[in-house]
């Protein structure tokens, strides 16, 4: 009897911290924040140059919260916004995100698309992140997201899209020259070539969303000063203490968000003659299906860039 009653309290007290574990951790999910790095990436004794990263706002049309802080980030008056995919998460998600948006878009920006900006997201089981390749295997079937109407407004604002395409953009009297790939997540990357000569820039920056080893190394090789990069959550339902158990990609877990190094066995390397900046970022929503993230607040970054 008394061994029964104790097993019965020991279950019933894992299954109330199961609750509130689920509890919290859909309240995380809407616990919005602003991390900022500073990365010593350019030309010493070279003015500042503020970088707003965006990433993963899997947006849908009720997310008021969301939208609004999304547009107070105009505040910070970045010189350069760059959006790595997965904006949408329902079909009627377009006219949202442009709201939220819309304070940002008189800014510079560039963007890359990811698989939430091509197709909606459908029901499916969360175990399935657990595998070693949790890729979307006949993502074609599900609904189709307005990617190509989304491209032309944020084109349309003077963005750069950087979808297997090099630019160039102007910011703060200074050239900052682009690389970026369509979402590797989804095998659309064909990395640029270089035609001809490429002109002098103060900062040669990668772009993708989908941190895949073939994609930084390529952006290293490139001579990229600095790659962005989102997709990854953070992990979404991290281990306090430990971090991330997942990636979604073949990216170590050790980098699935912040600021690393790259290439190397040290995730807190530092940039150099043999290293490239990487920031992944944990990214600002989820799939409507999983509303949940646990020790891993959803996020934007601010990032100052100065001298070395």
């Amino acid at each position: 009897m008394g061994s029964a009653l104790t097993t019965g309290r020991v279950v019933g007290g894992l299954a109330a911290t199961a609750a509130a574990g689920l509890a919290w951790a859909v309240v995380e999910a809407q616990w919005y924040t602003l991390r900022r790095h500073t990365v010593p990436v350019l030309e010493p004794g070279a003015p500042e140059l503020r970088v707003l990263h965006l990433s993963d706002l899997h947006l849908t049309p009720y997310q008021h919260r969301k939208i609004a802080w999304v547009r107070s980030l105009a505040a910070l008056e970045p010189h350069l916004v760059v959006d790595t995919g997965d904006n949408m998460a329902h079909l009627a998600a377009l006219p949202s995100l442009l709201h939220a948006l819309e304070p940002l878009l008189s800014r510079p920006g560039a963007f890359v698309m990811g698989s939430n900006d091509y197709y909606a997201p459908i029901a499916k089981n969360p175990a399935r992140y657990l595998t070693p390749d949790a890729r979307h295997h006949g993502i074609q079937d599900h609904p189709r997201l307005p990617a190509d109407e989304l491209a032309d407004a944020l084109r349309g604002a003077g963005w750069k899209d950087l979808t297997n395409r090099r630019d160039a953009v102007e910011v703060d009297g200074r050239r900052v020259s682009l690389v970026g790939v369509d979402d590797p997540h989804l095998d659309l990357d064909r990395f640029p070539v270089t035609r001809g000569h490429r002109s002098p820039a103060d900062l040669h920056l990668g772009v993708a969303h989908a941190p895949y080893r073939r994609v930084l190394d390529a952006m290293h090789a490139d001579g990229a000063g600095l790659v962005l990069a989102g997709h990854t959550h953070g992990g979404q339902l991290c281990v306090p203490g430990w971090g991330a158990l997942v990636t979604n990609c073949d990216l170590d877990t050790r980098r699935a968000k912040g600021l690393h190094g790259w290439p190397g066995p040290r995730p807190d390397a530092e940039g150099g003659e043999d290293s490239t900046w990487l920031h992944v970022s944990a990214g600002l929503g989820t799939s409507p299906y999983t509303p949940v993230r646990f020790a891993c607040r959803p996020e934007a970054t601010l990032l100052t860039l100065v001298g070395r």
